[in-house]
């Protein structure tokens, strides 16, 4: 798991334009507004602008055995990855705990990807230790390329640039949001960052992955067994949930904040929370299987409806239709 507190940040040019306030760890080095938040979500939502995502981190890999190689190692189908095609990848450990996240792109000759502040040096080095044989080359690229978000077409999107290039995109796309905007809108799309909305338990069937960062149908990799069997069982042991906080509180409960019932018991974790210009206070939350979604929580005191993001009965649908 990232050490997102101990993250080293790059600070960047844009942080000089008028109104900017830079964010709080993991996310310093970049703005968190530039002092319009709401206009700044809806300004993106509708294409217009893009966010400043420079502090994280940016690895390539290199070589003719890059894809195959990485796709030995990982969650992903990418043997065949076609350049320009954008894929969530995962690395496990080999109890199917997510130890890496990151998100990347081939042109041919190099995979290029971006993972959480600070978390590039424990991923190169993990790499590094698997190369063996195979013709590749990992290194940090973080000073060389830049990380921005953008909503296209309504999705919302991570593009790489080069880092020269930071001053002048607020010519070529518009004027930029910042990090708290794209966060309300990753969080209301139940998108979990790894080390804010996760912990070093965390399994990919708890988190919604299946699909997006995990291939269901490709060969062996390390943590698959664990994968296989709760998507085949049904019922992972937690489950990512969207909390809508009650908005007459002043307050976003913090990260790591425990979610309890009513009773006072705690059932799962505060990962990241944000104001959304449409939802309101919203969060993301770890919470154990078994809790009825229909059952309003407490956060830091602030009372959360739930709004499913992983299913509690996920995999039963496979179990079924194994038994047939």
């Amino acid at each position: 798991m990232p050490d997102l507190d101990g993250a080293t940040a790059r600070t960047s040019p844009l942080l000089q334009l008028h109104g900017a306030v830079e964010g709080d760890a993991p996310d310093t080095g970049v703005a968190a507004h530039y002092g319009a938040i709401g206009p700044e979500q809806r300004d993106l939502l509708t294409g217009r602008g893009f966010v400043d995502l420079s502090h994280r981190d940016v690895i390539d890999v290199t070589g003719p055995d890059r894809l195959t190689w990485l796709h030995a190692l990982t969650t992903q189908h990418l043997e065949s990855l076609a350049p320009g095609v954008v894929t969530d990848v995962l690395l496990l450990s080999p109890q199917g705990r997510v130890e890496h996240a990151f998100t990347g792109v081939d042109d041919g000759e190099t995979f290029r990807a971006h993972t959480e502040p600070g978390a590039a040096a424990a991923l190169v080095a993990f790499l590094d230790r698997m190369r063996f044989m195979s013709r590749v080359e990992v290194r940090e690229t973080s000073d060389q390329h830049a990380v921005i978000g953008r909503v296209v077409d309504g999705t919302r999107r991570y593009e790489l640039v080069a880092r020269t290039e930071l001053p002048s995109l607020p010519e070529r796309f518009g004027p930029p949001a910042g990090t708290w905007a794209w966060e309300a809108l990753r969080i209301a799309d139940g998108e979990p960052r790894l080390g804010l909305d996760t912990d070093d338990l965390a399994i990919p069937n708890e988190l919604g992955l299946l699909g997006s960062a995990v291939h269901l149908e490709k060969g062996c990799y390390r943590g698959q067994e664990t994968v296989a069997r709760v998507h085949t069982l049904g019922r992972p042991p937690r489950r990512l949930v969207l909390l809508h906080l009650d908005g007459s509180m002043e307050h976003l409960p913090p990260h790591g904040t425990d979610v309890v019932t009513d009773e006072g018991r705690r059932v799962g974790f505060v990962g990241s929370s944000a104001r959304h210009h449409e939802l309101g206070p919203i969060a993301l939350a770890l919470v154990k299987r078994n809790v009825d979604p229909g059952l309003t929580l407490l956060a830091d005191g602030v009372p959360a409806a739930q709004e499913v993001v992983v299913d509690p009965e996920a995999g039963l649908h496979v179990r079924r239709e194994l038994r047939a």
